[in-house]
């Protein structure tokens, strides 16, 4: 079993290291914020300024603070003293989704690809549907006025349960694409899933991220093995700790949002930085590898570089032929086995969780094969129609006594992605057995409507209301709810 550990600097930190934390400590109740506007004084400028005992100095390092619990609830201080209101036009997940929407109104295509979902849209619906049939049942008269959410995983200590999952093509969003995204992970210590599909190259990403929040690299496996060891080669001296292998995406699911309007920016370049910057691949098609400032432009127009590819503009038909040579590479309908993984495994030093596990079977050897974790998910509910919800999933998965020992051992640690929105969903996937949860689509709203910003409060957003719901729910810490759903939920009627 490996533990995270590594003798290469950077690349992870040892059993029990604890990542720095973002907030400072908030020595009052979740109560006295609501209650108490004094806590809070406006700046000249008009943004929030924390005031009173516990108040950090702002030439400060927030680091600093790292020994301190994570009082994630601090963040309704910010909110109800902003009199502009939430950056993100509000905190309700669905009218944060409305916004988005909006601003990628001139650009259909890509609210398409990153909303839309496999067939009729019924695994997505699922998803959410799922958490509606648990409730949680609050307990009353206990001290948990300090509380502590930080989560262990894989001998690093995180201020949250939650990781930031691997969304690709991130320019067709925002301008600083997956750059953003890492910048606000790596400001809130949050760990970052960098996605195999990527429009920035994982040098470039972990450069933005910086040493902080944790980085984990998943991979959308060449078929070549020379390609793929120089990607797991790239990745370790970039920092990242953990390979996520996505197992459910062989093939690109029956997506009509994007077949109605031909959308797949993957095959004019977009989305696929981590093979146009691998030295390998490149040599192989006679090139360099693609620096930083050929990354694609924002916004992605597809009509355009159409026009622009019949014209004969030599610099977009090399990134066609290009993005055709990639394609043959990581999606070409070759359906991998554990035979597969197993070569991963081999020349990865350091944790291998594999992503899109839904079947007791299929985690019972993954068990077997001695994988580190799994995450369980359906793809956000973008590739199977139909599918079971990921949350019900989890729930079967947990009640086999194969799963539930090796995860007591310590060797094997489940994880939760598809369907989470709220800080409440956050509870009852852990009470369920996840060890952690993924957040995919919330953050990537937040990126179209500002950018580093966005993700920082979608993500805040989610981790205040989990630990606020922990808080008034009656506990202090996920390990009084992970995996007791006996005792901390019932099943609605």
């Amino acid at each position: 079993m490996r533990d995270g550990r590594s003798s290469e600097p950077g690349i992870t930190q040892p059993a029990g290291t604890k990542r720095p934390h973002a907030f400072p400590p908030h020595p009052t109740s979740a109560s006295d914020l609501y209650c108490n506007p004094a806590l809070t004084t406006m700046s000249q400028d008009g943004t929030p300024a924390t005031a009173g005992a516990g108040s950090p100095d702002p030439s400060q390092d927030q680091r600093s603070y790292g020994a301190s619990v994570g009082r994630w609830s601090g963040y309704v201080r910010e909110l109800f003293s902003n009199p502009n209101g939430p950056l993100l036009g509000s905190v309700e997940p669905d009218k944060i989704e409305e916004a988005a929407r909006e601003k990628l109104k001139d650009s259909p295509g890509a609210w398409g690809f990153l909303y839309g979902n496999a067939g009729t849209g019924e695994t997505h619906r699922a998803n959410r549907n799922a958490f509606a049939r648990w409730q949680i049942v609050p307990r009353m008269l206990r001290d948990v006025t300090h509380r502590n959410v930080e989560t262990t995983l894989f001998g690093v200590t995180y201020p949250s349960p939650l990781l930031i999952a691997p969304i690709g093509a991130q320019s067709c969003f925002h301008p600083d694409a997956e750059l953003a995204t890492a910048r606000a992970a790596g400001a809130l210590n949050v760990p970052l899933v960098v996605s195999g599909a990527s429009s920035r190259s994982l040098e470039a990403i972990a450069d933005a991220n910086g040493p902080n929040s944790g980085r984990w690299f998943q991979i959308y496996w060449p078929r070549s093995d020379v390609y793929t060891l120089s990607l797991l080669r790239r990745a370790k001296a970039s920092g990242y700790s953990a390979l996520v292998v996505t197992v459910d995406t062989m093939s690109i699911g029956w997506r009509p949002a994007d077949l109605d309007r031909a959308f797949l920016p993957f095959v004019h370049g977009v989305g696929i930085q981590v093979g146009l910057s691998d030295p390998e691949f490149m040599k192989a098609q006679g090139k360099e590898p693609h620096a930083e400032e050929d990354a694609p432009q924002f916004p992605y127009d597809a009509a355009k570089i159409r026009v622009l590819y019949a014209q004969g503009d030599r610099l977009t038909r090399e990134r066609v032929e290009l993005a055709a040579a990639w394609g043959k590479e990581v999606v070409n309908g070759t359906y991998r086995t554990w035979e597969d993984v197993r070569f991963l495994r081999k020349n990865w030093e350091g944790p291998v969780v594999v992503k899109g596990l839904l079947a007791v079977q299929d985690i019972e050897i993954a068990i077997d094969e001695g994988i580190d974790g799994v995450i369980v998910s359906n793809h956000g509910g973008r590739q199977v129609d139909g599918s079971i919800s990921s949350l019900v999933a989890l729930e079967r998965i947990m009640k086999s006594q194969k799963v539930k020992e090796a995860q007591a051992s310590g060797k094997f640690t489940i994880l939760f992605d598809s369907g989470i929105r709220t800080g409440s969903d956050i509870f009852r996937a852990l009470a369920l057995g996840a060890q952690g949860v993924l957040l995919g689509r919330p953050y990537a709203y937040g990126l179209v409507i500002a950018g580093q910003a966005g993700v920082e409060a979608a993500i805040k957003n989610v981790l205040a209301d989990f630990e606020l719901t922990l808080g008034l729910a009656g506990h202090k810490t996920v390990a009084d709810i992970q995996g007791k759903a006996d005792e901390v939920l019932i099943r609605a009627e």
